[in-house]
């Protein structure tokens, strides 16, 4: 079994959510080489492979590079995702398919591609990111909600039918993160007339808003042997903001 290394997945995460500083995909690929290397460093190998997960063929041809370069797909995080704001009247059909796209298809196309492997060797890890917006709703985010909440579904459903080969499916939907998509919020004036930190105070128990590494803490649980009698579930990382 080719389980892959986890310790250097907080700087993933790191990576993962520092993309809103660059403005996109661009971005990614400059902050996962430094990753590449730091994994290196430690003796095992890594690859970068540029996928659009809203197409079957980008996916599937990333997992044949996979398979080609580390072996057999043994743990999927699906963690790539689009959050656009926008009024409920001023969302287009394309502005949904996009978000729909994306945020829940690319989940199903990346899970369709990994699962073959994991069958085959009678064990897996797959992790979804959702978000605590499908839990709890968000203003100016219905498209976006509604692809998390479908994320939620899917995750229930796949775990039910996967269980019997040794393959757990589970669901991670963050809270409030510290990126730079929320610092740039927080300095907005008319995103919080309360203040932020008067928010953070007023709406997350923990009186402080999470950090890349609490979520990155929780999907490497996940993907661990240590999980194995966990599936279907929601871990929801959001200092307590939401109970399940």
């Amino acid at each position: 079994m080719n389980v892959i290394n986890l310790r250097d997945y907080t700087t993933y995460a790191r990576a993962q959510v520092d993309d809103y500083a660059f403005g996109g995909g661009a971005g990614m690929v400059m902050m996962i080489e430094p990753l590449v290397n730091a994994v290196e460093a430690l003796g095992r190998k890594a690859i970068v492979c540029k996928v659009n997960v809203a197409s079957r063929s980008d996916v599937n041809a990333a997992a044949e590079t996979v398979r080609a370069q580390l072996g057999p797909i043994n743990i999927l995080v699906n963690n790539a995702g689009i959050s656009p704001e926008k009024d409920f009247l001023d969302i287009t059909e394309e502005d949904w398919d996009q978000v729909m796209n994306i945020n829940a298809k690319g989940s199903f196309f990346c899970a369709q591609a990994a699962v073959p492997d994991m069958m085959a060797g009678m064990w897996g890890r797959i992790v979804n990111i959702s978000s605590s917006s499908a839990q709890t709703g968000a203003p100016q985010m219905v498209h976006y909600a509604a692809s998390k909440g479908g994320v939620i579904g899917f995750t229930k459903a796949l775990a039910r039918e996967l269980a019997r080969y040794g393959i757990t499916v589970n669901n991670v939907p963050p809270g409030s993160c510290y990126t730079a998509g929320l610092k740039n919020a927080a300095e907005n004036e008319g995103r919080f007339p309360m203040g932020f930190d008067n928010w953070v105070k007023a709406n997350i128990p923990v009186q402080r808003v999470g950090q890349p590494e609490d979520i990155a803490n929780a999907v490497a649980f996940l993907a661990s042997e240590a999980s194995g009698y966990i599936t279907g579930h929601t871990l929801s990382v959001n200092g307590g903001r939401y109970s399940n």
